[in-house]
């Protein structure tokens, strides 16, 4: 097996935003905003070669939404999918499986893309399985207000009407150990309903695709949670659970939207469970 990062592209979104109820004074130690109170964000996927399997975790926001529309994010810096993947030698045709931790546009966007003479979308990884679960998929074509503006029908859609789209099966508990892609995972409904965490084997370690579940290194204490979770008093109990484990077995998070931080490793410490170590990707993978 081997590991790739791939950096799908940057914005920023409002600091107070992704910290909730934590002051300014706090979290701008660690995610500094500028003027605007906007703070780095990246959207990094993962890719796993393993056999004959290509398997993308997440695909960023895309290309496709209007400019008006990415004028709301700042986007910044010049990484994209196409570059992020032929740096490793790989194209996007070459993509068996597309996991979607769940179906917030900035997470599955670059699953679809217009087609060439713009009038319609199409996917945009032409032999790839695309997987989510039942639960997320009603919860996002059926959206709430809260959610509304980040379940984009033209994200969605397009997958179901390819025919590519594919289901994991949900568990018993809130984790299964060997899914339909051979990982672990972690399945979590404080962000939003059913939102899944890959655990995935790699040599002698674990490697967590943190998603929305752990934003950026400076949310690690328990409650920097995001005003985005639909529930944040489940998100609390999720994240104990899901940092004490990581704490006791050592596991190495990979970091989606930290854009300056991209694996991490935590500790128990007389105040709770604290960042330990910081790696890049080369230095895991």
């Amino acid at each position: 097996m081997k590991l790739y990062p791939i950096e799908s592209g940057n914005f920023k979104l409002d600091g107070g935003a992704m910290f909730g109820v934590v002051p300014k004074t706090i979290w701008n130690r660690t995610n500094p905003a500028d003027e605007k109170n906007l703070i780095d964000l990246a959207t990094r996927c993962l890719l796993i070669e393993d056999g004959n399997r290509l398997i993308l975790i997440d695909n960023g926001m895309g290309d496709k939404q209007s400019e008006k529309f990415f004028g709301y994010y700042s986007l910044w810096g010049t990484h994209s999918i196409d570059k992020s993947l032929a740096k490793y030698g790989f194209h996007r045709d070459d993509i068996t499986d597309v996991f979607l931790t769940h179906l917030h546009f900035d997470h599955c966007g670059g699953s679809v893309m217009w087609n060439p003479a713009k009038t319609g979308y199409e996917v945009a990884f032409k032999n790839a399985k695309y997987w989510t679960n039942e639960n997320h998929w009603e919860w996002a074509i059926k959206p709430n207000l809260r959610e509304k503006a980040s379940f984009l029908s033209e994200n969605i859609l397009p997958l179901q009407e390819s025919g590519q789209l594919n289901f994991m099966k949900l568990p018993e508990g809130d984790f299964v150990e060997k899914s339909e892609l051979d990982f672990g995972v972690f399945f979590v409904d404080g962000h939003t309903e059913k939102m899944m965490i890959p655990h995935i084997k790699y040599q002698d370690k674990t490697i967590v695709f943190c998603a929305d579940l752990l934003a950026t290194a400076g949310h690690v204490p328990i409650p920097y949670v995001m005003g985005y979770d639909t529930r944040p008093l489940l998100t609390m109990p999720e994240k104990t659970k899901f940092l004490t484990a990581a704490a006791q077995n050592n596991y190495y998070l990979f970091l989606e939207h930290d854009a300056h931080n991209q694996i991490i490793t935590v500790e128990k410490t007389e105040v709770g469970i604290r960042l330990k170590d910081v790696f890049s990707c080369d230095e895991i993978f």
